[in-house]
């Protein structure tokens, strides 16, 4: 972790109507120690209903937010926020004049590259951030030479778990969080289309840049089950004005904890808190 607090926010995906975050596999999994579950209780995840477990060298907790060792020891305990629709980090990328986030994805047929379909989905959900004309703007790069985030693909396991896509979150620096990591099989094994693809993209692109999960405060708002918050989390979830009091389902926030597989552009409350952050 350099100079920032990471949650790696990862879809997961199980049986039903939603790509839900909340039911990942865990038949299988190791459990933490007690002194990690306490330190996880004082940030105010919720470990009742999603039992933390080991990942990937660090820890799968609330379904989807994956953090280390490093990022439990340098996070600060939850604090209280308004139970509001649109959050964001503590931390944003600087751009007081429009500011260029270069992206780079490798296509090809490699175990770790991506298809055409999932470049397509990368191309549309820049597509749609540039067209919203934030200080903000993002291009596509075809080398990782001097990319500012670049997509890598999950590892098979990972894709088998039904993990979908994981993004962090900008630095104290102000720089974006420099990688996403996607599963190869939204197509192949999902049956999504581009702009589903495009959808979950830009979703992890949200967090790159600062944004929370819309149903942060009630994650069952977009993935069933009971009330769950998942907290301040040491990051920050610090309200967007302008932004209505409540989230729904029905509004399609492309932010939700979430997803359906479908298409989900920017809703005008989601363009509301671009605008006012960028």
């Amino acid at each position: 972790m350099k100079n920032t607090i990471l949650l790696l926010f990862v879809f997961t995906l199980c049986s039903g109507a939603f790509f839900s975050c909340q039911d990942s596999d865990q038949t299988n999994a190791s459990p933490v120690s007690d002194e990690t579950m306490a330190r996880l209780v004082g940030l105010g995840f919720d470990v009742k209903n999603f039992v933390p477990m080991k990942f990937d060298d660090g820890y799968l907790v609330e379904g989807d937010i994956f953090v280390t060792d490093a990022d439990l020891a340098v996070m600060k305990p939850a604090g209280r926020v308004p139970d509001v629709e649109q959050y964001r980090t503590t931390n944003l990328v600087s751009a007081s004049t429009v500011r260029t986030i270069t992206m780079y994805a490798q296509q090809g047929t490699c175990n770790s590259c991506y298809s055409a379909g999932m470049i397509a989905g990368l191309d549309l959900a820049i597509a749609r951030y540039n067209a919203e004309n934030l200080n903000i703007r993002f291009q596509r790069l075809t080398t990782s030479v001097g990319a500012n985030i670049v997509m890598t693909r999950l590892r098979k396991g990972e894709e088998a778990q039904g993990i979908l896509g994981s993004a962090g979150f900008p630095t104290a620096s102000g720089n974006p969080y420099n990688q996403i990591k996607m599963s190869g099989v939204l197509e192949s094994k999902y049956g999504l289309s581009t702009a589903g693809i495009a959808t979950i993209i830009a979703h992890e692109m949200g967090h790159c840049v600062g944004m929370r999960h819309t149903d942060y405060y009630n994650r069952a708002i977009s993935c069933g089950g009971s009330i769950s918050n998942e907290g301040d989390g040491g990051v920050g979830a610090i309200l967007v004005p302008g932004t209505p009091s409540t989230a729904t389902a029905a509004a399609k926030s492309w932010m939700l904890a979430c997803t359906d597989g479908g298409d989900r552009p920017f809703n005008n409350d989601d363009k509301t808190a671009l605008n006012y952050l960028y």
